[in-house]
């Protein structure tokens, strides 16, 4: 079968005709409530962000109208009508969309919702379009409307009550895998300018910064020269770049992703505040404290007490 072209843009030519100052927002997953979602592109269009990774996801995403950019690691993809993408957990990843009657699926599969199928998480770490270089395909007319059958499917039994619906789940994933892999045919790899390569590894040095798994953990970079340094850049241009690009500096950049962090501690462990004032880097608690609520405008302790209260309720 011959390949038809996904065609692709340079993300300077892409900043120039669709983006004014701030270029992206910079918007992490929050931690999710289930461990799997299916979504009509209708009912939940794409919102323009650059995500970084730990979103701790698989994503499959079918087009069937609509077209937007997305950036996948250092690849860029114009996606239209009849195109797949798969996109890995650990990926920094990007969206544009390009105008109105989005229309499709993704749905989004941690890990765990491989809980005791070994061989359905094997398929996915192995599967080979899960690779920013081979991650959408072009679709032929059948197969399109094949893989959205499948993707409705997923979508009516997830809606639905019947006791072996997981089990449904995934004999129509590893169909629209199999489906996939026949369709597709890896393209030749295009690389991003030098200055979004620039933001794309700030974003990538500071979320490994924050792998905070137990307390013993620390955060291993906090300042803007840490990571321009890590770069081999200078300070001034890297804050230059990611400011243009993303309308906010190193620094805050820096400063939200570590209230991120502190919100999840805060949220799903049982550490003392000092412990994860201590992971974060802190000489001492009052000084998390004073960040905390300059950030929130509460402290610590009453932030924590009222996500405990709110999941009791």
């Amino acid at each position: 079968m011959q390949q038809s072209k996904i065609p692709r843009l340079e993300i300077e030519a892409f900043e120039q005709t669709n983006f004014q100052v701030p270029l992206l927002k910079v918007e992490p997953y929050l931690p999710e409530e289930t461990y799997f979602s299916i979504k009509n592109r209708k009912d939940y269009p794409a919102k323009d962000y650059i995500s970084p990774n730990r979103r701790n996801f698989y994503k499959l995403m079918h087009v069937t109208e609509g077209t937007g950019v997305l950036t996948i690691g250092l690849y860029q993809y114009l996606l239209g009508p009849g195109m797949m993408a798969f996109i890995h957990p650990d990926e920094i990843i990007s969206w544009h969309s390009e105008g109105p009657n989005a229309e499709g699926h993704f749905c989004l599969i941690h890990p765990n919702f491989f809980d005791n199928t070994a061989h359905m998480l094997n398929l996915f770490r192995t599967y080979p379009y899960f690779q920013p270089e081979k991650a959408v395909i072009q679709l032929i007319n059948d197969q399109s409307a094949q893989i959205n059958q499948y993707f409705e499917l997923i979508f009516r039994e997830e809606q639905g009550t019947n006791e072996d619906k997981k089990q449904a789940i995934f004999l129509h994933l590893q169909l629209i895998l199999l489906e996939a892999q026949r369709a597709g045919k890896n393209l030749a790899d295009v690389g991003v300018s030098e200055s979004y390569s620039y933001v794309h590894g700030f974003l990538a040095l500071l979320e490994s910064a924050f792998q905070i798994q137990n307390p013993s953990d620390l955060v291993k970079t906090k300042t803007a020269a840490g990571f321009a340094d890590q770069l081999h850049v200078h300070p001034n241009y890297l804050n230059a770049l990611v400011k243009n690009q993303t309308g906010k500096t190193l620094r805050e950049h820096i400063q939200e992703r570590m209230l991120y962090e502190a919100k999840v501690l805060l949220k799903h462990t049982d550490w003392d505040i000092q412990l994860i004032s201590g992971a974060l880097g802190f000489a001492e608690q009052a000084s998390f404290t004073t960040f905390f609520h300059r950030k929130e405008k509460i402290s610590p302790s009453i932030f924590r007490n009222s996500f405990v209260s709110a999941i009791h309720i």
